[in-house]
């Protein structure tokens, strides 16, 4: 569990509040997962967004509370939690009711999520390859400075995250994704959602006949996936109605839908990388 130490937090008002405060960006993959997780437990929370694309998350005032610079974080009772699976096992055990980790499958569930937690990257790559497709590097050598420079620690140390963070943006500017690394990221996404095509034809969930938490955090990948082309239909027919039956449902959809103005942006990058033979598939050989 991350939660942070008094001598962590530098933005002290927060220690204040109370109540449930998320701090979250519309677009990220785990602020989706913890507002659907929310809604389904019907927790009331107050909002606090934070633009990842204005690069807020560098201030010196968010990174007051939470020194990695991600979200979301939550703020419950003036105590300050990160990471996103830390924060949802917190509250499964604050709100137990409706349960979203089944009894007796509490240790599978942290496993899981923890296995989910390393395919991110692999996530994150994908997206910023054929989804935001950025014209230059989100993060300027000056952002990167402010980032070490304003970084404090976690839990009374200093914190190694920071550096995997800073190496990721470093090899996007460089770089950015090569055809290599899209291929092996869709290659083990691709298993994983075969082995998951398997677990949906014996129970409606993925973990058997209830909504669970897992459901939320492998809809948000399929979700990010459908936006860079990949061909769920296709290839994985029944992960793709299973995700169709959990858009239909309001908890879920409205934290994933786009502004139009994004919408019609990514439909633009997705029609250019068709046009030119480097869409997803094409690439990865889907």
């Amino acid at each position: 569990m991350v939660l942070l130490v008094d001598a962590d937090i530098k933005t002290r008002g927060v220690r204040e509040w109370k109540g449930v405060h998320v701090f979250h960006f519309f677009l990220s993959v785990c602020s989706q997962k913890l507002r659907i997780f929310l809604n389904l437990k019907g927790v009331p929370w107050r909002s606090h967004p934070v633009d990842l694309f204005r690069n807020e998350n560098l201030s010196e005032w968010f990174l007051g509370i939470n020194p990695r610079g991600l979200v979301p974080v939550l703020v419950h009772d003036g105590a300050v939690h990160i990471e996103s699976n830390d924060i949802i096992a917190y509250l499964e055990k604050t709100f137990p009711q409706p349960r979203l980790i089944p009894a007796g499958h509490e240790n599978e569930v942290a496993s899981l999520l923890h296995y989910e937690d390393d395919l991110h990257a692999d996530i994150r790559t994908l997206s910023f390859r054929f989804v935001f497709a950025p014209p230059k590097p989100p993060k300027s050598a000056d952002d990167l400075k402010k980032y070490v420079a304003g970084s404090g620690t976690v839990q009374g140390k200093k914190d190694v995250q920071i550096e995997k963070q800073i190496d990721f943006w470093k090899r996007f500017a460089d770089k950015g994704v090569s055809d290599e690394d899209a291929r092996a990221s869709a290659a083990r996404l691709r298993g994983l959602f075969d082995d998951l095509e398997q677990k949906l034809a014996r129970h409606p969930y993925v973990l058997g006949d209830e909504l669970s938490v897992l459901d939320i955090a492998w809809f948000i990948y399929v979700y990010r996936l459908t936006l860079a082309a990949y061909p769920f239909a296709r290839l994985h027919p029944r992960v793709s109605a299973w995700f169709t039956k959990l858009m239909a449902r309001p908890e879920f959809a409205r934290e994933v839908a786009l502004p139009p103005d994004i919408s019609a942006r990514f439909e633009a990058t997705r029609n250019a990388q068709a046009s030119a033979g480097k869409s997803l598939e094409m690439v990865a050989g889907l």
